[in-house]
């Protein structure tokens, strides 16, 4: 009977969605999204990830 509660109470955590690779990634996937409903945001989004990918090389 434990084991069906533990299992259960696994069951019903919830799961954490998994971390971007990097800022520049969330960005980018951020823009892509953006692109259909507001395209001059979607634009800044691309710059700030250029900008976050030319300070880190």
């Amino acid at each position: 009977m434990s084991s069906l509660l533990t299992f259960w109470s696994r069951w019903m955590q919830p799961t954490a969605a998994p971390a971007p690779l990097s800022p520049a990634a969330d960005l980018f996937e951020s823009a892509d999204a953006m692109a259909g409903l507001d395209p001059h945001h979607a634009q800044e989004l691309r710059e700030a990830a250029s900008a976050w990918l030319r300070v880190v090389r």
